[in-house]
């Protein structure tokens, strides 16, 4: 349930924080493992001195809690240094995989030219994190690969199954598409794509297999994700997305049996030689803590995050009715019980300039790494105007967030509006 404040209380702090989908404090069991790990485990995990030992043991106990957390098993788990070097390795590997795995069908004919098969093939979503999409870009401005972006429908923000599928060619090699949105909040049919992708090309006799990614950065914390009801072959986690540190890891199906894996990185032969160079133990132990309370708290903190961003949609409909619309929220598919995105519909109240002259409110109009005066992308691709795009708030709550504080928000923002328009 909510934590109910006066709000007089509330409107003594600096700010409101409501940007947890850019990035979350650490919860302090996270920062009590940190710096235990810190202390205690300082030394080298591949050593045999005790604080060697101790850091040994503490990565593995992360590992095996990231693995729960995920329904994975922890030999399915390698650590990374966060999520875009996570998105980028598994598209890397996905490159790879083809020229191993499609060697046969690179090969020329007699007028020296390659078939159809000579590149791999991509297929994405137009909603993506730049750090899917900007790779994907990448690839095709070098030649590497061809890539289809499926867009979202109007109707519900989602992709659409049969547009995936219909996608297929030959050479494809990889549909990755994120879990859930950062900017709407939309949750995408990941299963139902899995469940699609094996009846349609990956049955076990074929040797054409088809890889499915989903960068999960976003739902993890906020909805129960699980990879093998997902059915996918590589899953992305974020650590400071979930009150954890700046850190993260991949999933990997089975890794080197079902999936092969290929290093980006090559030296001491640490994590299993997939990814080498000495552990981050402070960081792994504070990732896996963190893990570990969402392996345990799941339910606890969707419902208080559901009741809270809940609450905030029906203050803003009652302050402001009509003078706002909510994005993202479609009787056609789920969002994220976090995430509250919102447009004011009259001119002037561009996002930016609502926030540089809120006095409570910390928010943003969009991912944290775009240009925060320009209309968001995503939200163009969903079918909202470029007017109403431009005015857009992302109001992301977290864990801790009480209805007190929403009361200062709308307060806050119906000072701003006014003041705006005046």
């Amino acid at each position: 349930m909510a934590n109910e404040e006066p709000i007089a209380k509330v409107a003594k702090m600096d700010k409101v924080y409501l940007d947890y989908n850019a990035t979350t404090p650490l919860a302090p069991e996270v920062q009590e493992a940190v710096i235990a790990a810190m202390k205690e485990a300082w030394g080298n995990p591949a050593s045999s001195s005790q604080p060697g030992l101790k850091a040994k043991k503490i990565i593995a106990e992360a590992r095996s809690n990231v693995a729960f957390m995920v329904g994975a098993k922890s030999a399915d788990i390698v650590f990374t240094s966060g999520g875009t070097e996570g998105n980028n390795w598994i598209l890397q590997m996905a490159l790879k995989y083809f020229r191993e795995y499609r060697s046969s069908d690179n090969k020329k004919n007699d007028k020296g030219e390659r078939g159809c098969e000579s590149i791999p093939h991509f297929i994405t979503s137009n909603v993506e994190h730049d750090s899917v999409k900007c790779v994907l870009e990448h690839f095709e401005e070098q030649g590497l690969a061809e890539v289809t972006y499926v867009p979202v429908s109007h109707k519900s923000g989602m992709v659409e199954v049969e547009d995936v599928i219909s996608a297929l060619k030959p050479n494809t090699i990889m549909i990755t598409i994120m879990l859930a949105n950062n900017e709407s909040g939309v949750i995408q049919p990941i299963t139902e794509i899995s469940e699609r992708l094996l009846k349609t090309v990956n049955q076990p006799l074929r040797t054409k297999r088809v890889l499915l990614h989903t960068d999960a950065a976003q739902a993890l914390g906020k909805i129960p994700v699980d990879a093998t009801d997902l059915g996918v072959d590589f899953l992305t986690i974020v650590g400071h997305k979930f009150y954890a540190p700046r850190v993260g890891a991949i999933y990997i199906r089975n890794p080197n049996k079902d999936i092969p894996v290929y290093p980006m990185l090559f030296g001491g032969g640490q994590e299993r030689d997939f990814r080498p160079g000495t552990e981050n133990t402070p960081m792994i132990a504070g990732l896996g803590r963190g893990a570990e309370l969402i392996h345990k708290n799941i339910s606890k903190y969707e419902s208080h995050m559901r009741e809270v961003r809940d609450y905030l949609e029906e203050k803003l409909k009652k302050e402001f009715g009509s003078k706002i619309q909510i994005n993202g929220k479609f009787s056609a598919s789920q969002r994220l019980p976090n995430t509250c995105n919102v447009s004011f519909v009259k001119k002037g109240l561009m996002g930016h300039v609502v926030l540089s002259k809120v006095k409570f409110l910390q928010a943003s109009v969009g991912a944290a790494c775009h240009a925060q005066n320009k209309p968001s992308h995503i939200l163009l691709a969903m079918g909202v105007s470029g007017a109403l795009a431009q005015n857009a708030l992302r109001l992301s709550v977290g864990r801790e967030t009480t209805k007190a504080e929403i009361d200062v928000v709308v307060q806050d923002l119906k000072e701003t509006v006014e003041s705006l328009m005046s």
